[in-house]
């Protein structure tokens, strides 16, 4: 098989048609579509398993059948862009959120946002965290400028329902009705184990400002002006304690490093 069919090969997979690209043959020269389908059909369920595998709340909260209605579709549009399963599905929490019949479960896309969050924070590279000791080193000055890099598995999951509890649990066997309120869920894996933890709702500007490269004076100041109440210090410690972090870069410093 040349590349040119090895290529239409791999796209006819994928193809719910009955077309057979051309130059594919079995052993007597003649095309098969019947044996095609075989190989279309273990396609199309090893990825839609692996969607499942990958968003197991997802699937529970709307059951098998329709899960697999959202996986199909999703398999249709999108071609896995590496050969890692592990990494099909980035985008399938914006498939959800545009899937007609799950326009009523508003909270759906964001419980996959969740779960693909946890999924990338367990591959993602191993690194060292920032530590509380890392910080106490710095000026005065030098910590207001400093921005905190994000560590290759910290994740923020912003929402205006109760993601992070229903994500909790569902990792029982018998599950219980959170309180339905907006939640920030900080997803880490400093060292072996991703935790998923619930942020205070006072700290969640200051951590996704943070994340997203402010410097901490700037994003301290945003903070107090949106709730006066608000405790630098304590959120601070609480994200770099958690390992949200991986450096601390002073402008002119060690910004190139």
């Amino acid at each position: 098989m040349n590349p040119v069919s090895q290529g239409a090969f791999a796209a006819a997979l994928l193809d719910r048609g009955d077309a057979v690209p051309a130059g594919l043959a079995g052993r007597n020269g003649a095309a098969d579509p019947l044996r095609l389908a075989v190989y279309r059909n273990n396609v199309r369920v090893g990825l839609a398993r692996a969607l499942a595998a990958r968003f197991p709340v997802t699937a529970r909260l709307v059951g098998d059948a329709f899960f697999r209605l959202m996986a199909d579709a999703y398999v249709d549009d999108r071609r896995p862009a590496s050969p890692l399963l592990a990494a099909y599905g980035d985008d399938f929490p914006d498939h959800v959120a545009g899937f007609p019949a799950a326009a009523g479960l508003a909270y759906l896309a964001d419980t996959a946002r969740l779960e693909a969050a946890v999924s990338r924070a367990y591959h993602a590279a191993d690194a060292a965290p920032l530590g509380l000791a890392d910080l106490a080193g710095l000026a005065g000055p030098e910590l207001g400028l400093a921005r905190l890099t994000p560590h290759p598995a910290a994740f923020l999951i912003r929402s205006a329902h109760p993601v992070g509890s229903i994500w909790r649990t569902h990792q029982k066997e018998t599950v219980t009705a959170p309180d339905w309120r907006p939640e920030t869920v900080l997803v880490v894996r400093p060292d072996l184990d991703v935790g998923v933890h619930l942020l205070p709702a006072a700290d969640a500007g200051f951590a996704a400002a943070l994340l997203d490269g402010t410097p901490l004076g700037s994003a301290a100041e945003a903070a107090l002006a949106a709730d006066p109440d608000f405790d630098f210090g304590r959120a601070l410690t609480g994200l770099t304690t958690l390992g949200a972090f991986a450096r601390a870069v002073i402008p002119g410093e060690n910004d190139d490093q």
